[in-house]
């Protein structure tokens, strides 16, 4: 559903633009976990940000922000969304051990004008920790224009159902519709600065709606009455859709940041 790294992009990005305090971004992260903290990936990290390393107890999360600040490069405050998947790590950065916990994170905060990477995972029971790697070569943001973003999540919505009835599996399982709404019920609430454009608060939404129904519709088999051929062609079919669900959220956090960051 949707990500902490979002809001943490978007969120960081307005506050060293002026655009929020920093207690909005803090306000902004409290949907995600009741606690947050934050360590450096290792020893070589922890010596250049002065964070604790994974074997002590995490920094506040205002740590992290007060660390981006000193950091930050004159050309501007650019942040982003990474989402990756296996054989797509478009937009990550190394060093290896950021694209490992990334890739298992599945999403990624970069603040790459401050050269810094961090990974959201659980931890404890209510704490999610913020797990930071310095960056020095940041790739090309890696992204589609939001406009083809949103088209292509719409055509893969298309191509997925005709793909799905054509398999004949695409017959709703009993409570789906009472499921896909619960799920969209529970999931953290993302609140977005002032100024943020509709656009992409609308991509978002949807990639948020579109997830929700793929989650649905990759669930279990009830009573086992598909054959593993029919279930491996199953998420077969639904992998375009779950990587333009990716890319609409990219999108939409690059071009909310672009907007909220702009002379």
């Amino acid at each position: 559903m949707p990500c902490a790294s979002a809001s943490l992009a978007v969120w960081s990005a307005a506050w060293l633009a002026g655009s929020a305090a920093a207690d909005d971004v803090l306000d902004a992260l409290a949907p995600w976990s009741e606690a947050h903290d934050v360590v450096a990936a290792d020893a070589a990290t922890a010596a250049v940000t002065d964070l604790p390393t994974p074997d002590h107890a995490g920094a506040a999360l205002a740590s992290l922000l007060v660390l981006a600040r000193q950091r930050v490069s004159p050309t501007g405050p650019d942040a982003r969304l990474v989402m990756p998947a296996p054989g797509d790590v478009r937009g990550l950065p190394g060093p290896a051990g950021l694209r490992t916990a990334a890739l298992e994170a599945g999403e990624c905060a970069v603040l790459a004008g401050a050269g810094l990477a961090a990974v959201p995972a659980p931890v404890a029971d209510g704490v999610l920790r913020w797990t930071v790697h310095v960056v020095d070569d940041v790739p090309p943001a890696a992204h589609p224009s939001l406009s083809d973003a949103e088209h292509d999540l719409r055509s893969s919505v298309r191509d997925a159902a005709d793909t799905l009835a054509a398999m004949d599996v695409a017959r709703p399982k009993a409570g789906v519709r009472e499921e896909i709404a619960d799920r969209l019920r529970r999931r953290p609430h993302a609140t977005w600065p002032t100024g943020t454009p509709g656009r992409p608060l609308r991509v978002l939404q949807h990639a948020d709606e579109v997830e929700a129904i793929l989650i649905a519709a990759s669930g279990d088999d009830p009573g086992g009455a598909m054959s593993s051929s029919a279930t491996l062609a199953r998420t077969d079919a639904l992998r375009p859709l779950a990587t333009a669900v990716r890319a609409a959220r990219v999108a939409a956090v690059a071009e909310t940041v672009r907007a909220l960051t702009a002379a």
